[in-house]
């Protein structure tokens, strides 16, 4: 993700309650004849409209021996356009009084502008460059590849358990490329020529390949005609687009190991195979980390936590993905507390859950705090937008935003029960120990 210190406090303000609580996401879509996909919610509420496209590229689409490169174009399609001086891209929406960012992740690339509603078309003819001819050449490239170069020295290598998340994907697969993290390998990124960044894009960022979410203070007729101008006269993309259709195999032993580090205290970080998310069992799985870690009065905190005072913090969160994800249990021991104890009262509370059945009561406070947590994800034109792009993008079904909530309300204690027993196998997981190194001042990150 980039940062950006320019961030209207105002407009970012005014996104956040734009949406009324609980109010039905009213849309419509279609596709232009290239192959873009294109969706539209209408909301007058306040006068600002987010543009956004989301590319179905994430690191997943990678070269193996090319990691890295949907995230480093997160970053190089801001330097700029035929019709774009380099390090303009930005300028025109602070210009304009709005505010921008993209993220990447395994899966999918987004790209957003937060504008003014008058400045609608300003948004389309950027994304339009982005898409049509983006600056990609050598200066962009090498600057570029610094940038990338000090983020994940920020977020990764000089950030407290930075090497938790690349640690735990590539220890838990073995064959599917979740094993790598979207921030990939830098030696990939020196290593690859011009004509290797060319390709990705010719063959990731074409209209086929992408879709147009648009939401707020628009008139879609009128909209209509601007995304037409802009977008129908783009190529469609030739080029097979690479989807990878491997099955990571199901592991019957489990595995462990420790990672030694500058970080003083232990982490303990549990990792167990879910399903893909939007299948039956995704759901349950996530209410089964709400039970586990959802709030103050969740079973990991309390017994962990509050209870037994063997950590600072314990909990659980689904790592959910188009293909099979991950679950993650973790705990940060307390000082002088042997992280094997840590581990032992958190494995108990896992097992309870693989065995017993949860109340009616706590299943309805857990539905409860899933309706509030989708409520307020969709508190801004921004969400909803990318909701909506996400939704069309993994399942074919953007009206998923409406009616999701009804697959979450349908989970049963058993279904939380046999989701615990089926993907919290203790023979399934990874365990990890992040321990400081006994010569911490020579200990890689």
């Amino acid at each position: 993700m980039r940062n950006f210190t320019f961030l209207s406090a105002g407009l970012l303000a005014a996104t956040a309650w734009a949406q009324p609580v609980a109010a039905q996401v009213e849309f419509e879509e279609f596709d232009l004849k290239n192959g873009l996909h294109v969706i539209l919610h209408e909301d007058h509420s306040t006068p600002i409209v987010a543009v956004t496209v989301m590319y179905h590229v994430g690191s997943k689409n990678e070269n193996p021996e090319r990691t890295g490169m949907a995230h480093f174009f997160e970053h190089l399609l801001f330097e700029g356009s035929e019709h774009i001086a380099r390090g303009e891209f930005d300028g025109y929406v602070e210009g304009a009084g709005g505010v921008l960012n993209a993220n990447t992740t395994q899966d999918r690339t987004f790209y957003y502008e937060l504008l003014p509603s008058n400045q609608l078309e300003l948004g389309l003819w950027l994304e339009s460059e982005r898409m049509l001819h983006a600056r990609v050449d050598g200066e962009g490239i090498e600057t570029q590849r610094e940038v990338v170069k000090e983020e994940k020295r920020q977020r990764y290598d000089n950030q407290p358990y930075g090497q938790m998340m690349p640690t735990v994907f590539e220890t838990a697969y073995t064959e599917h490329p979740y094993q790598w993290t979207p921030i990939g390998s830098l030696d990939h990124l020196n290593a690859a020529a011009y004509e290797e960044f060319m390709d990705f894009y010719k063959t990731f960022y074409v209209p086929n390949n992408a879709v147009l979410s648009i939401a707020g203070d628009i008139d879609p007729k009128a909209a209509k005609k601007l995304i037409k101008a802009y977008f129908q006269d783009i190529p469609r993309g030739t080029k097979d687009i690479p989807r990878p259709d491997i099955t990571e195999p199901i592991r019957t032993t489990e595995v462990r190991d420790t990672v030694y580090g500058k970080d003083a205290l232990p982490m303990i970080v549990q990792a167990y195979p879910v399903p893909a998310q939007g299948t039956p069992d995704y759901y349950a799985v996530e209410m089964l980390n709400q039970v586990l870690s959802g709030g103050e009065s969740s079973r990991l905190n309390r017994r962990v936590v509050d209870e037994e005072q063997l950590a600072l913090f314990c909990g659980a969160f689904n790592f959910g993905l188009e293909d099979p994800g991950l679950t993650f249990a973790y705990a940060l021991a307390s000082m002088g507390v042997d992280p094997q104890n840590v581990e032992a009262a958190m494995n108990e509370e896992v097992e309870k859950m693989r065995n017993e059945v949860i109340s009616e009561r706590e299943l309805q406070k857990l539905k409860n705090q899933m309706e509030a947590q989708l409520i307020r994800s969709q508190r801004s034109m921004a969400s909803i937008a990318e909701s909506l792009a996400n939704y069309h993008v993994y399942f074919g079904d953007a009206n998923l935003i409406n009616t999701e909530i009804e697959r979450y309300l349908a989970v049963t204690p058993d279904d939380i029960r046999t989701a615990a027993e089926t993907y919290y196998a203790p023979e399934k997981r990874v365990t990890l120990y992040f321990l400081q190194s006994p010569n911490p001042e020579s200990a890689e990150q």
